[in-house]
């Protein structure tokens, strides 16, 4: 779950990062209270999970005596169709330099990844690809409580010195968040020290409940409904709803609608031994998503029987085309139960894929 940015700031607080002086308002007048506190000049940024924030019109800088006026302006609008809720406003600082600092995990090595560039702000991500050199990397074993001096010198080359103890700070966040990125762009230097003037931080989903967190902003309801009944569910973009048991067999159905040119709507997975009830759920759901006109539903039977799958599709009572692969165990009674009511069942995967890429065309 991705953390806004005033969330993140705080847990970086409580780390020992230096972070501008700022408040959270939700409403523009609340500014009053306030201003005093944070200088002549003030950043008024949009709390909204959404990416190119600054580049949306997300963040504005304002005069203290402009900044009630700014900020009704901000909540008026909507970033990348997000509505804006909650503004963080903080102090103008008199910034130096940017630089660029993230921790994210390498899958390959199975350890943390530093990464430290001396140029930061909105556009690390054309620097990183036209200048792969500048930007510097280093694994962490996560078993180490520290990152190692030696490290910390590798990265931050000629950068001020200042800038170590926030690595090794930010790591510390990361290793008791559960986090799989942290990243502060840009890290700044100014007259009165180093800051982290933006903050982005992604907790690992499997980790919400040990970290006090009880509700994962980033599912929609229907990620939630399939998380209740213990699907393994994911939304994607195309037409053709997709009901596997097993991820491998679920994936290589994805696989074979992108092979045929289709567009897949989603991934789930209703796990081994699902039975009437379960499949009636799993259908449902996929059926409630607003652009799915067809759905293809790929079970082998082993300790899934194919006659309770075939009685859950029934009971579903959905309006879109259902097109069934079933094979193993009470096939026949499963293709009697489904011919009966007039559902297309189909020998194999391929076949099934192929009938429901030609519905939606």
């Amino acid at each position: 779950m991705k953390l806004l940015e005033y969330e993140a700031k705080e847990m970086f607080v409580n780390h020992g990062i230096p972070v501008p002086d700022g408040v959270i308002i939700t409403e523009a007048e609340e500014m009053a209270l306030h201003l005093h506190k944070l200088g002549p000049e003030v950043v008024l940024k949009a709390q909204v999970d959404v990416g190119g924030r600054g580049k949306a019109g997300g963040i504005l800088m304002a005069k203290s005596e402009e900044a009630i006026e700014t900020a009704k302006q901000l909540f008026d609008a909507t970033i990348k169709g997000v509505p804006v809720e909650k503004i963080l406003v903080e102090e103008r600082l008199p910034i130096e330099h940017e630089y660029y600092l993230s921790i994210t995990i390498d899958r390959a090595s199975k350890q943390y990844l530093i990464l430290f560039a001396e140029t930061g702000g909105v556009d690390i991500e054309q620097t990183a690809s036209l200048r792969p050199d500048a930007v510097r990397k280093a694994v962490i074993n996560p078993l180490l409580v520290d990152v190692p001096p030696f490290l910390l010198r590798r990265l931050i080359g000629k950068a001020p010195k200042e800038i170590a103890p926030v690595i090794n700070r930010l790591y510390h966040v990361v290793c008791e968040k559960d986090a799989l990125l942290a990243e502060i762009n840009p890290l700044v230097t100014t007259p009165g020290g180093v800051f982290a003037a933006d903050a982005k931080l992604i907790i690992d989903d499997n980790a919400l409940a040990r970290q006090g967190i009880h509700v994962n902003r980033d599912q929609t309801e229907r990620e939630r409904e399939a998380e209740r009944h213990g699907f393994s569910y994911v939304e994607l973009a195309g037409s053709i709803g997709v009901i596997g048991n097993g991820a491998g067999l679920t994936m290589a159905t994805l696989d074979l609608i992108e092979h045929y040119q289709g567009n897949a709507a989603n991934f789930l997975d209703v796990g081994g031994g699902a039975g009437r009830e379960r499949v009636t759920h799993a259908v449902r759901l996929v059926a409630g998503m607003p652009d799915v006109q067809v759905i293809v539903v790929n079970l082998l039977g082993g300790i899934t029987r194919c006659d309770e799958v075939a009685e859950g599709i029934v009971d579903a009572g959905i309006s879109q085309k259902v097109i069934v692969r079933l094979a193993g165990t009470n096939e026949e009674v499963g293709r009697k139960i489904l011919q009966d009511h007039g559902y297309m069942m189909l020998d194999t995967m391929e076949e099934a894929v192929r009938a429901a890429v030609e519905a939606v065309s």
